[in-house]
C-alpha cells in the first residue's frame, strides 16, 4: 500500500499523516507550499499543486501510489460563492485529472466530501439520500462525486463529512470549537447561529475511517461524522460548559440575519450506520472529544 494523501497541510490531512504513521504504512504527503506539519517527515512530505498537471503527471510516475485521499480543496463556502471559477478548477477539474490518473494507474481514488451537497430540509442524512447543494460550494463536491459516480472508473469511495475540529499545526484555517474557545477564552461577543443543525466530527475519528476503508478495501459511499445531531449554537454552548468558561457573550443569530454570500443548510447531520456496520466505525462524542483533544 503506497497512500498519496493530498492537502496534507490541513487539519484533515495532518491526521492522515499521523494515521499512516501510526500503522505503518507507506506514504506520501502533499500541499501546496512547504510542509507545515513537524509531525511529517521530509522525507515523505513533496510540495504539490493540484491544480498544475504537470505536476501531478509526475507525482504518480514517480510514486505510483496505490491508494490516493483527495482532502485539497477549497472549503471557505463564502469565498467558493464569490470566486467560482478558481473554486471549480480546484474542486472540481483538479479532481477529475487525479480520477483520470487514478484510472491509468490503477489506484484506488477517495474524495472527501461534505454534509453541503444536501438541501438541509430533512436531516440524518444517509448515503442514499438525494443530493442538492444551495451553494456553489455543495456543488462543487457534488461534480466531484458525479465524476466517479457517472464515470467508468470503479475503483473508489466517496467520504462525506461534517463541521470537522481539532487541533493541528500552522493551520491556515480555524475551526468551530478552536474559534468557539479562543474566542470565549478572550471574552469577545461571538454571534453563533441558533437555526443550523450539523454532526460535529471529531477530525481524528474522520481520519481513522478514511484510513479503514482503504485498508479494508471498501468502496462506495460513506458518512463519517460525529454521533449526534446538534444546533452550532448548543456545539459553542456545551464547549463553554466544558471549559468553564461564561456564556454571556454568545449571542444568538438567525442564519438569515448574518446575510452571507452563500447560503447553507439549516439542518444536516448524518445516519452512519453503514459505517458503524462496515468500517467498525465508531465517533466519539462531543465531551469525549474535548477531553482527548486538551491532552
Amino acid at each position: 500500500m503506497r497512500i498519496l494523501i493530498t492537502g496534507s497541510n490541513g487539519l484533515l490531512g495532518q491526521k492522515l499523516v499521523k494515521q499512516c504513521l501510526k500503522n505503518g504504512l507507506n506514504f506520501i504527503a502533499t500541499s501546496k507550499g512547504g510542509n507545515r506539519n513537524p509531525e511529517c517527515p521530509t522525507l515523505n512530505y513533496l510540495e504539490l499543486d493540484v491544480s498544475n498537471v504537470l505536476e501531478l503527471n509526475q507525482v504518480f510516475q514517480f510514486y505510483y501510489p496505490t491508494h490516493v485521499i483527495h482532502t485539497a480543496a477549497i472549503t471557505n463556502v463564502d469565498y467558493c460563492e464569490i470566486n467560482k471559477e478558481e473554486c471549480d478548477l480546484i474542486n472540481i477539474e483538479s479532481t477529475r485529472f487525479l480520477i483520470k490518473l487514478s484510472n491509468q494507474y490503477k489506484t484506488h481514488f477517495q474524495f472527501l466530501s461534505t454534509d453541503f451537497v444536501f438541501d438541509g430540509f430533512k436531516g440524518d442524512y444517509s448515503e442514499e439520500d438525494e443530493v442538492n447543494p444551495l451553494s456553489h460550494y455543495g456543488k462543487s463536491k457534488v461534480e466531484g462525486e458525479l465524476l466517479l459516480i457517472n464515470g467508468d472508473f470503479d475503483n473508489w469511495s466517496i467520504v462525506r463529512t461534517s463541521l470537522v475540529y481539532g487541533e493541528g499545526y500552522n493551520l491556515s484555517r480555524s475551526n468551530i470549537v478552536l474559534w468557539a474557545l479562543d474566542s470565549l477564552k478572550s471574552e469577545k461577543k461571538i454571534n453563533v447561529v441558533d437555526d443550523q443543525f450539523r454532526s460535529p466530527t471529531y477530525v481524528e475519528d474522520l481520519a481513522w475511517g478514511c484510513v479503514e476503508i482503504l485498508q479494508k478495501e471498501e468502496k462506495g459511499t460513506f458518512h463519517l461524522s460525529g454521533p449526534e445531531i446538534i444546533s452550532v449554537i448548543d456545539l459553542v454552548y456545551r464547549v463553554a460548559d466544558y471549559f468553564e468558561l461564561s456564556t454571556t457573550n454568545i449571542l444568538p443569530i438567525h442564519s438569515f440575519d448574518l446575510k452571507e454570500k452563500a447560503t447553507r443548510p439549516l439542518k444536516t447531520g448524518f445516519d452512519i450506520k453503514k459505517s458503524l456496520n462496515k468500517l467498525g466505525y465508531k465517533s466519539l462524542p462531543l465531551e469525549k472529544a474535548l477531553e482527548r483533544l486538551i491532552k
